[in-house]
């Protein structure tokens, strides 16, 4: 991973802490096919959730694709982490 990678993801992670919904999608996106980070779909459907709640079509899309790869007790967990992350931001 170069230091555009990190510099990236680190831009997306400042802007998801604001609520920014693309921003939130788009770590969805980066832990959905593991680009500069570990591929992990619990993250993936997370992030994809979170943006959903705001709105993005897109990630209501794609957190069903990721969801079809996981098992039940998989998204359970993403969706208790996704819950954690609301009442911390």
């Amino acid at each position: 991973m170069g230091m555009r990678d990190k510099d990236y993801i680190h831009n997306r992670l400042a802007a998801a802490e604001t609520g920014k919904a693309e921003a939130l999608y788009d770590l969805g996106l980066l832990y959905s096919i593991g680009h500069g980070v570990e591929q992990d779909n619990i993250e993936a459907h997370k992030w994809f959730n979170l943006a959903a709640m705001r709105g993005m079509i897109s990630a209501q899309i794609d957190r069903a694709e990721v969801a079809d790869a996981m098992s039940h007790g998989e998204i359970s967990e993403a969706q208790r982490k996704a819950r954690e992350w609301m009442v911390t931001h």
